[in-house]
């Protein structure tokens, strides 16, 4: 299938005037590409987290499912006010989400990972549709009940709808351009990378970087997607980032609010990292005045509720941030109690590895 995969994050949609914004951008790509689009969308800025915080305050034990239900609405909604925007400007488009998108996964809920994909609902849209609107981080399980990928998935729902129809790129669109050697938002002179390496991007998103979900990345290199990193600005498109099977560059990444978790032995510190690992979550060993402990970096939510489920009882000591370096092989992790502290941090580490980039 000859079509177009762009996948717009929560930051495409900071207001509702922002689907309008996209709607005449899928316009112009169409009146120049003359190809079809298939465009997967996440949830307003901010509105997952609402979601989450709605749900967990009627019932705090709400079971999985309900929780998965409940935030796959954020991206339900977005879709349809993207259909809108689209229908406006009188161009033939629908939108999918995870009942009618043909993707199935595990009974994970919180964080399932895709099993299969049907690509029959996907060429029937686009047989009658110039625009698809998918509704990204979602799909059913085998018996048919809705799952969501995770946090920031729908990077990953769109690289497999790439892959899914045969394309062998897929465009990303966020609030920066591309990748850069830190968050642009929190380390002045940060410098964008113009190509990366699958397995480099994805360490780094890892431990705490955002611009790509690390399984979506990880999908792509099994997939042969490359995946153009690009920002939609009101001076037009800015492309940046192409994550390919090449490219590499010394970085600093800040993951925020990570939990860290009492153990009360290095035998249950090593089984319960074990098991973290098993299941593609990061998480490092530490050890202080307090004793020793982990320090869970990603999937932090899917983390903590399967380490439940397992038996394990948990005593979380609460969050912290952790800085992570990378240069060349080398990966450093330093933990700061204090966020504010963390980006000081960052900041510094940014300026030995690259001492011009702030033009001193």
């Amino acid at each position: 299938m000859n079509a177009i995969v762009m996948k717009f994050g929560g930051s495409s949609f900071l207001k509702p005037g922002d689907y309008g914004r996209v709607a005449r951008h899928l316009a112009e790509r169409l009146a120049s590409r003359k190809k079809k689009i298939i465009a997967v969308v996440s949830a307003m800025s901010g509105t997952t987290d609402k979601l989450h915080r709605l749900i967990l305050g009627i019932n705090k034990q709400a079971a999985p499912q309900n929780i998965d239900s409940a935030l796959a609405t954020g991206e339900m909604l977005s879709a349809s006010l993207l259909e809108a925007a689209v229908t406006r400007l009188k161009i033939p488009v629908t939108s999918l989400n995870a009942y009618c998108l043909g993707i199935r996964t595990n009974s994970d809920f919180g964080r399932a990972s895709v099993e299969s994909v049907d690509p029959e609902p996907l060429f029937q849209a686009l047989e009658e549709n110039d625009v698809v609107v998918a509704a990204g981080g979602q799909a059913i399980d085998q018996s048919g009940r809705l799952t969501f990928l995770g946090r920031n998935s729908s990077d990953l729902t769109a690289i497999v709808i790439a892959s899914t129809l045969g394309e062998h790129a897929c465009e990303i669109y966020s609030d920066v351009p591309g990748v850069y050697t830190a968050d642009p938002n929190l380390v002045p002179g940060a410098q964008l990378i113009p190509e990366i390496a699958y397995e480099t991007i994805a360490r780094m998103s890892r431990h705490g970087a955002k611009v790509l979900h690390h399984r979506a990345v990880d999908y792509a290199q099994q997939h042969s997607v490359t995946i153009a990193c690009k920002s939609l600005t009101s001076d037009g498109v800015v492309a940046g980032t192409m994550v390919t099977g090449e490219g590499n560059a010394r970085s600093v990444a800040i993951a925020r609010d990570a939990t860290v978790l009492s153990c009360g032995s290095a035998a249950e510190q090593n089984e319960l990292r074990a098991l973290l690992a098993e299941w593609d979550v990061c998480a490092i060993s530490i050890e202080g005045a307090s004793g020793i402990g982990l320090c869970i970096l990603t999937d932090i939510d899917f983390a903590v509720r399967r380490l439940t489920l397992t038996g394990n009882r948990l005593n979380s000591v609460g969050t912290i941030s952790a800085v992570t370096e990378f240069d060349s092989s080398t990966l450093r992790v330093h933990l700061e109690d204090d966020y504010e502290q963390a980006i000081l941090r960052a900041r510094q580490i940014h300026e030995r590895m690259y001492p011009s980039a702030d033009g001193n």
